[in-house]
């Protein structure tokens, strides 16, 4: 795989707390020179990345009840319709792991669904984190199918502040279980351009990482 066509499978991120004005707006040069698909921002960045964006064709996507999932719907609801009001496209949201954890499914879908609703309303994309290192196998295979029963448009392996990131079988396991009803984001840990590219073969849809650059960038001897 050469680095344009991966290069349009790549969520460019920053989500570190000390990030800048300046470190947004040069994320977002980044994402268009090299012709990623959209730049990973706080919520706090969203209206900042849709300005430098605007005239591009990148994506500007905000997280939501972002590292821990653990805010009340209400709450998740109102950050993600800020996001959407400043120009978000796509929402990544942290399911309830504590809920899935005990579970309570009916509750992880529903909220899921509202927050579906509300994307689709602005024309957006939702994409659902699960946090896959904390849950087990059957667990995973749970919140996917409340995930596309709730509408979702993608499942999301990791935040990358968990205790470890994408893993190439739960990326295997997603795209099985949701069976193209919804896409499949891999993200945590990916830093170099074989991992990116065995993620994809898997049927990984998006790759989250902060290592965009690296990944798509030859390495010269």
């Amino acid at each position: 795989m050469n680095s344009i066509s991966l290069a349009k499978y790549i969520d460019h991120t920053n989500l570190k707390p000390f990030a800048t004005e300046n470190d947004i707006v040069r994320l977002c040069e980044e994402a268009v020179h090299y012709g990623f698909a959209a730049v990973c921002v706080n919520p706090y960045w969203t209206a900042t990345a849709s300005n430098a964006l605007r005239s591009s064709n990148v994506k500007v996507c905000s997280v939501v009840g972002f590292p821990l999932g653990a805010t009340p719907t209400s709450i998740k609801v109102a950050e993600a319709e800020s996001c959407l009001e400043d120009g978000a496209d796509e929402i990544d949201m942290v399911i309830n792991i504590g809920e899935a954890k005990s579970g309570n499914w009916d509750f992880v879908e529903n909220e899921i669904r509202v927050l579906a609703e509300l994307c689709k309303a602005y024309d957006s994309k939702l994409k659902v984190i699960f946090e896959n290192c904390y849950l087990k196998k059957e667990e995973i295979i749970l919140a996917c199918r409340a995930s596309v029963a709730a509408g979702a448009d993608y499942v999301k392996t990791s935040t990358g502040f968990g205790s470890s990131g994408a893993v190439l079988e739960d990326v295997v396991l997603m795209v099985k279980e949701v069976a193209g009803k919804c896409k499949v984001k891999a993200a945590g840990g990916i830093r170099d351009k074989s991992t990116a590219v065995k993620m994809i073969e898997a049927g990984a849809d998006r790759i989250g990482t902060s290592s965009g650059i690296q990944i798509v960038t030859p390495i010269v001897l």
